[in-house]
């Protein structure tokens, strides 16, 4: 009987537990990886005005290619990470990159907005992958959950020094240069991430492991994660920590420039003050889940966040009734910085904890999983930046007030509130 029995397959955590310890800069090329999403957003907000007059069109038609990027980013998304969970993760990623590359060149020499928005679109679908992807490994490497938060971290300290770089970076492109030069240099951002890929990435997706799904499972599928008490649960706390994160980048550029008369070069300092907080949260987060429960730290940082965006709400209701001019540094804008620092800051925790806690059960779709939270994430932040829109053009608030935004934030800090009861007990 023992000669005839068959050999057992080995399970999926068996064979994860079995490999080496992940090398120290994988955590590194996986987050320069997943920056290619941010620094796309980002560079280009600076050259708005320079584009208008290139290519002949309104800031209206300008701003809408912001909108054409979000909605390609969430439809790439949900086909991206199937593909990976079918071919792996290596070769989505190649031509995920491949795509990003030749569309940012086509940006780059576009004669008009229509030719700069097809591409631009194209564009976003093929940075799904790198969106995506870079998750999908870290459940692939790391099973337990603390240690994928950990290591969720680092990603998040990488791909968070972009937004600090990327609009200073674009102003001085769009001083200097033309505007061109910014997907010119995209472009090669997306060749260098594939070389990156091809000499350094390891597949991390055995072929054992690799799901093959017609379109009708692959629906399903989606409908069985959104049932997933777990999944559902993290994956709405990170899309309103994302809806809270967008309200405060479609709103703090009029904010503070218009309403506290902050300098742009002021303004990219500050924006890269709120994310240096973010990306030193992030790094706080990667020591404690080594010593506290995890669902727990993700709780307190919610907390925090609700307390700052009430705090800052209270602010914009006084500077609402009591309109004063301010300029510079005045102790109202200083508190209305404090409130934002105590709001923005727990996000650094709550995404890698969010995101791991959704991921933690789908080690067989990891791909498939981390593309439906990244959608949500982005239909939250778009829905975000349509609200921010909505409240901005209300007589009792305006554009250049903290008010709209506040009120942003705030929902975001309470909606990520009333979904932790969501989540399942800690086994």
């Amino acid at each position: 009987m023992a000669a005839n029995a068959q050999p057992q397959q080995p399970s999926a955590r068996h064979t994860y537990e079995a490999r080496p310890t992940t090398p120290w800069w994988l955590p590194v090329l996986l987050g320069f990886l997943t920056a290619v999403g941010p620094i796309s957003t980002d560079i280009y907000l600076p050259a708005f005005p320079s584009m208008v007059h290139s290519l002949h069109t309104s800031l209206s038609s300008v701003q809408m290619t912001l909108s054409i990027w979000f909605i390609g980013l969430a439809i790439g998304q949900l086909t991206v990470g199937p593909l990976s969970d079918r071919f792996g993760r290596r070769m989505p990623l190649i031509v995920g990159n491949v795509v990003f590359a030749v569309s940012s060149a086509i940006c780059a020499a576009a004669p008009d907005i229509l030719t700069f928005s097809v591409a631009r679109f194209i564009a976003s679908i093929g940075a799904s992958a790198s969106l995506v992807i870079p998750t999908a490994c870290v459940r692939d490497l790391v099973p337990d959950q603390r240690e994928g938060a950990r290591m969720m971290s680092k990603l998040v300290m990488v791909m968070g020094v972009v937004p600090i770089l990327a609009p200073m970076l674009g102003g001085i492109v769009v001083t200097f240069v033309s505007w061109r030069v910014i997907f010119w240099a995209s472009a090669a951002y997306g060749l260098l991430c594939v070389l990156l890929v091809l000499r350094m990435l390891p597949e991390t997706l055995a072929p054992e492991f690799r799901l093959r799904l017609p379109p009708i499972t692959l629906m399903t599928r989606y409908v069985m994660l959104l049932r997933h008490r777990a999944f559902l649960s993290h994956a709405l706390i990170a899309g309103f920590s994302t809806f809270l994160s967008f309200s405060y980048l479609t709103a703090a550029s009029p904010v503070f420039i218009n309403g506290f008369h902050f300098t742009p070069f002021q303004f990219s300092m500050l924006f890269g003050l709120f994310a240096v907080f973010m990306i030193g949260a992030s790094q706080v987060n990667g020591a404690l889940v080594s010593r506290f429960d995890p669902h727990k730290i993700l709780s307190v940082a919610i907390c925090m966040s609700l307390v700052g965006s009430l705090l800052l709400a209270a602010i914009a209701l006084w500077l609402n009734t009591h309109p004063t001019p301010h300029h510079g540094l005045s102790l109202t804008v200083i508190l209305v910085i404090l409130a934002m620092l105590l709001t923005l800051s727990p996000t650094g925790v709550i995404y890698p904890n969010a995101t791991m806690g959704a991921l933690a059960d789908q080690a067989r779709v990891a791909g498939t999983a981390s593309a439906l939270a990244g959608t949500m994430q982005y239909v939250f932040g778009a829905i975000a930046g349509v609200l921010i829109g909505l409240l901005s053009a209300l007589p009792f608030s305006g554009s250049d007030t903290p008010l709209p935004m506040a009120i942003g934030m705030v929902t975001g800090a309470i909606a990520m509130l009333f979904c932790l009861p969501m989540r399942p007990p800690v086994r």
